[in-house]
This record gives C-alpha cells, sequence and structure tokens, in this order.
C-alpha cells in the first residue's frame, strides 16, 4: 500500500492552499456577513484552473483524476466553506452531469465556459416537498412538437442566481413507468429562457458568501434537443452524480476540520492561562489530540474512497461512508475548537465562529446523515 500523494497532487495542495490564504482568507469574514457572493474570487478560482480538474482538454478541462480535485477542495474549504461549496457544486453538480451524461454538441456548448470560470451551472433536484425523497419531485415536462414545456419549482440551488450563472440541469416528471412510479427525465435550461425565474435565497446560517436559489418555471418552452442523455434516464442520472458529489461534501468537511483544528491549536498555545499556554493542559490537549486523530481517520477514508473511484472500482458505499464521517468529524473538530476559544470563540473576529456555523449544511445537503446510514445499511446487506 502507497499512502504517498504523486509530485502532482502535493503540487496542487501547496498552490491551493497559498491562493486560499492569499485571495481568500483577508475577505472570507467580510463576505460571510455581508452575504456577498464573490464573481471576482469565482474567477480567480477558475483561473488556476478548479473548474472542470476532472474534465478532458479537448472540452476545456484539467484531465485530473478525482483524488486531486477533491484536495483542491479540501484546501479552499479550510479557509472558507462558501468558496469550497461554489467549487464543489461547480464540479461535481454544475459540470459533471453535463460532462458524463451530454451529448458532444452540448459539452461544447457549455464545458469551456464552465471549465474556465466564466460561467456556472446549477443541480435542480431538491424541491419544496421532495429533500431526501429526490423521488418525490413535482415539476413536470410535456413535450409539444419539438419543445418541452417545463413547469415547477426547485429550492436550495447552489450557483444557480448569480451575475455568472448560465443555466440549471432540472429533474422533471416525463410520464408514468410500467410500475406505476414516475417516469423522470433531465433538462438543460438557460437564463433567460422566458418563464424561467431565479431567486436568491438569503439570511442562511451558513455559506452566507455562496450562492443559493429558488428556480420558478412557469410555461418554459426549451428545444426537443435540450434534453440530457435519454428520455427517463433523469432518476439514475441524479443518483449517479450525488454518489460523485458525496465526495466533494466530504471534502469540505475534511477541509473545514483541517481549519478549525488548526485555529484551535493556534489559539491554544498563545493563550495564557495560570502562567502557561493552555494547550498544556490536559483537558485541552486531549480535545486537541482527538481532533488530530479523527482528521486523519476522515482523510484516510475519503482518500480510499477516490482511489477507488479513480480506479474504476465500485465506490458507492465508501462515498457514503466518507460524506458521513467527515461532515460529523468537523462537527466534532468545530465544537472543540469554540470550546478552546471560550467567549471568543462565539465572536464573528474569531474564524471558528464560521467554521462551526458552515459545518451544520454538510449533515444535511446532497443527502443528510440519516440517509447516508440507510445507503450504508442497504449496502452491508440489512
Amino acid at each position: 500500500m502507497d499512502f504517498d500523494l504523486s509530485i502532482e497532487q502535493e503540487m496542487i495542495r501547496k498552490e491551493v492552499r497559498k491562493f486560499a490564504k492569499k485571495e481568500i482568507a483577508p475577505i472570507a469574514a467580510e463576505l460571510d456577513e455581508n452575504e456577498e457572493f464573490s464573481s471576482s474570487i469565482t474567477r480567480k478560482m477558475g483561473e488556476i484552473g478548479l473548474f472542470g480538474m476532472i474534465v478532458s482538454e479537448a472540452y476545456g478541462g484539467q484531465g485530473l483524476d478525482y483524488l486531486s480535485y477533491i484536495i483542491a477542495v479540501e484546501e479552499i474549504a479550510r479557509v472558507d466553506g462558501s468558496q469550497a461549496a461554489t467549487i464543489a457544486a461547480g464540479n461535481s453538480l454544475g459540470i459533471g452531469p453535463l460532462y458524463y451524461f451530454g451529448n458532444d454538441a452540448q459539452k461544447k456548448r457549455y464545458l469551456p465556459k464552465l471549465c474556465s470560470g466564466e460561467a456556472l451551472w446549477g443541480f435542480g433536484l431538491t424541491e419544496p416537498t421532495a429533500g431526501s425523497d429526490a423521488g418525490g419531485s413535482k415539476t413536470t415536462a410535456v413535450l409539444e412538437g419539438n419543445e418541452w414545456i417545463l413547469n415547477g419549482s426547485k429550492i436550495f440551488i447552489t450557483n444557480a442566481a448569480c451575475d455568472l450563472s448560465l443555466g440549471v440541469t432540472v429533474q422533471a416528471i416525463t410520464g408514468t413507468r410500467p410500475n406505476g412510479k414516475p417516469e423522470y427525465t433531465c433538462f438543460l435550461v438557460e437564463h433567460g429562457t422566458p418563464g424561467f425565474k431565479a431567486v436568491p435565497m438569503h439570511r442562511k446560517l451558513m455559506w452566507r458568501a455562496s450562492s443559493t436559489a429558488e428556480l420558478y418555471f412557469d410555461n418554459v418552452r426549451i428545444p426537443k434537443e435540450n434534453i440530457l442523455g435519454n428520455k427517463g434516464d433523469g432518476f439514475h442520472q441524479m443518483l449517479q452524480t450525488l454518489d460523485g458529489g458525496r465526495l466533494s461534501i466530504a471534502a469540505m468537511g475534511l477541509g473545514g476540520a483541517q481549519g478549525a483544528y488548526e485555529a484551535g491549536l493556534k489559539y491554544a498555545k498563545e493563550r495564557q492561562q495560570f502562567g502557561q499556554p493552555i494547550s498544556k493542559f490536559q483537558a485541552i490537549a486531549f480535545k486537541l489530540a482527538d481532533c488530530a486523530m479523527e482528521i486523519e481517520c476522515a482523510r484516510n477514508l475519503l482518500y480510499k474512497a477516490c482511489w477507488l473511484r479513480d480506479r474504476k472500482r465500485p465506490f458507492e458505499k465508501e462515498a457514503a461512508m466518507a460524506k458521513l464521517y467527515c461532515s460529523e468529524v468537523m462537527g466534532r473538530v468545530t465544537d472543540h475548537a469554540v470550546q478552546i476559544h471560550g467567549g471568543y470563540g462565539l465572536m464573528k473576529e474569531y474564524d471558528v465562529e464560521r467554521f462551526y456555523r458552515d459545518q451544520k449544511l454538510l449533515e444535511i445537503g446532497e443527502g443528510t446523515s440519516e440517509v447516508q446510514r440507510i445507503v450504508i445499511s442497504r449496502y452491508i446487506g440489512c
């Protein structure tokens, strides 16, 4: 077994960490406070190649392995969850379905812009009444001549309502299967299409500097060729997309845990009580030891899942495990980090306050912790 990263992967970590420290860290708290999505930072992340990392060069991507992409997300999340969310959703949920299921014309039309960071693409799955039950969607699409007519709504859609948003992939009901269950198909809907409206969502607890939207489709007419893949493939496409997306959410948990742990360790070494740094007290030292141990376990679990994916081996169970464990590890680590900071940990002047808030969505988005346990239990035969 070889646990060493390649020279290229180590270089990616080094360069992304340097970028995050220089470009994101100085303004992360301000963007969070103002609920401001930064097109400037997004474009800069595109310029250094953080979008389309796993896409072939033929469509404007980097042609890298999945682990390299996950390392990049981890390093951005180590500094700020909002910018990591933009990268993770931009790649796994925005670019992913187009790259894996789109035809050549669709890929050539959209991927170059998305891979450069010039534009973003959303993933329209969640609805007001369809969260964990992804099969509970109500949005419909009816074929009329050479056009599909979409009606319905989506909610909590990342990267779908900012000045860089180019369009969304939308899952809709297109019929009924022989077993009586709905037939789902995915469609590509560009911004500016009549009847399509994207409304920004504000007053969020976390990821306040990322773009989150409600989507509305009122008799939206799109060309027949805007179907993604084949009619009836939508549910399978969405589930496969979520399998890969879980790895990026896990990376956000891992990176966020690392950032909070480092902040807690630094503070504990500097904070003096009873004549010595609080890191010397066993109660604090044990918290930090537990954090270091759990982060190491989380990294090994996530990297193994990526290793399996890169070798085209089954990875779905490990992806669910990594998403579940890494997100919950960040919860425990951020809790310790805030406790170590004491009263200061509750103040916005300290990054651990933001890490503490940003963590919660990781246990909810792209399959709740409860859903991940259902997935894992099915894989082990329960």
